[in-house]
């Protein structure tokens, strides 16, 4: 069955391929005529199976881990064709096995949807995970917050070896597990990572007293120090974002965990520098002889740490808000966010333009146009002025920007 299922699914990928169809179909007809594919597969990795989840940070944090493997010889299987569902995993395995049935990696990392990674460990035994945030992120989805964490403790439950959560994290923190560590920040730092309890009420943040596998220690710029198992490390990030470098400390503590060998920690940090962002998250692309840097954003506590890294005078701004469903219907979030470091935002644009734009009205911050239309709002914002530039945008605004910009030069 195993390999009828293969040789279905690699005829499907072919066939959508030809007819432009998107990369999940493959995986959800495999996952529906063999619902035991993934479990077949996955458990004869030697190493085992690692699952990323979280609301904001899943897909550099799973590329920064299969990259510091990688780099440790290990051969790492991911999902890198963005989708983060089970037939996403499917469709990724399709293009990565012999029709035979021969699937020659150690171990997979594999990013997921909170919903869908309780889904996949129905489907297949998991050995590790990673659980980076909850936040209130498409909550016409998930529901409450609470909710999430929930999912994210049935994932903890599922893994067998190590899981490692987000000190940090009031929820996430609170998850129990058989093997629990955890990667948290300094006092100092504390303070510049704010929840999304921390931005609705008004409270005094405190370190947790739950010791650390690893920690970042210190951040200036792009120089970050963190702590693994006692010992200090040092790291010139190519990644952007501040939230990147935190990210990338629960990467180390997976990696640390899986490597099970104190002597490579050096080395993981030292891999760690030359990692840069996934696709969408601090791309610098070129559009009529512009620097266009693109952000995702996608809630309040994510977007607050975008303008705490990048709100920087010097660039011309735009913001893009869409509210189609993969970006969540409801963008009340937005008041949640402060606006307040960015002086002007140049263009304003999306399906909820003129929300957006009441947002930053009411925070007196100065508006260049609003325009619906993205092409033209595109065109128009990257045009005249040849200051470098950034725009803030939410999923779906993220990958029509893509596609506007198909066929010019990328960075």
């Amino acid at each position: 069955m195993l390999r009828i299922s293969i040789f279905i699914g690699k005829l499907i990928q072919k066939i959508s391929r030809l007819r432009g169809g998107g990369s999940a179909l493959p995986g959800l007809v495999v996952e529906r005529i063999n619902p035991s594919f993934v479990k077949k597969v996955l458990s004869k990795l030697p190493r085992g199976v690692a699952v990323i989840s979280g609301t904001n940070g899943k897909t550099t944090t799973t590329k920064i881990v299969a990259e510091l493997l990688e780099k440790q010889g290990l051969r790492v299987f991911t999902n890198n064709t963005g989708s983060n569902f089970v037939r996403g995993v499917i469709s990724a395995i399709l293009e990565n096995i012999s029709i035979s049935g021969k699937f020659d990696y150690d171990i997979a990392v594999l990013e997921l949807d909170e919903a869908h990674a309780v889904k996949f460990c129905q489907a297949a035994p998991i050995n590790y995970a990673l659980l980076l945030n909850v936040q209130r992120d498409q909550l016409d989805r998930f529901g409450e917050i609470d909710h999430t964490a929930d999912l994210l403790q049935k994932v903890a439950a599922a893994a067998d070896r190590d899981v490692i959560l987000n000190r940090e994290d009031p929820r996430v923190s609170k998850i129990t597990a058989k093997n629990p560590a955890y990667f948290g920040l300094s006092e100092e730092l504390l303070a510049q990572f704010p929840s999304d309890d921390d931005l609705i009420e008004s409270s005094e943040i405190k370190v947790s007293d739950k010791p650390a596998k690893v920690i970042m220690d210190k951040l200036s710029g792009s120089h970050a120090t963190y702590i693994i198992d006692g010992k200090s490390f040092d790291a010139d990030l190519t990644l952007k974002g501040i939230y990147n470098a935190f990210n990338a400390a629960g990467a180390l503590a997976l990696c640390a965990a899986i490597c099970d060998d104190e002597s490579k920690n050096e080395s993981l940090v030292q891999t760690l520098s030359s990692v840069e962002s996934a696709f969408g998250r601090g791309e610098v692309l070129k559009i009529n002889d512009s620097e266009v840097e693109i952000l995702l954003v996608k809630n309040p506590s994510a977007f607050q740490l975008s303008i705490a890294s990048f709100a920087d005078d010097s660039y011309d701004f735009m913001i893009v808000i869409n509210d189609n469903y993969a970006d969540g219907r409801d963008v009340s979030w937005l008041w949640n966010v402060d606006f307040s470091p960015l002086s002007k935002v140049s263009m304003v644009s999306g399906v909820r333009a003129y929300d957006m734009a009441l947002r930053l009205k009411y925070e007196n911050i100065e508006i260049g146009e609003i325009e619906e239309d993205l092409e033209k709002a595109i065109n128009d914002f990257t045009k005249g002025s040849k200051r470098p530039k950034r725009i803030f945008t939410t999923y779906t605004a993220m990958l029509a920007i893509r596609k506007i910009i198909s066929g010019k030069s990328i960075l």
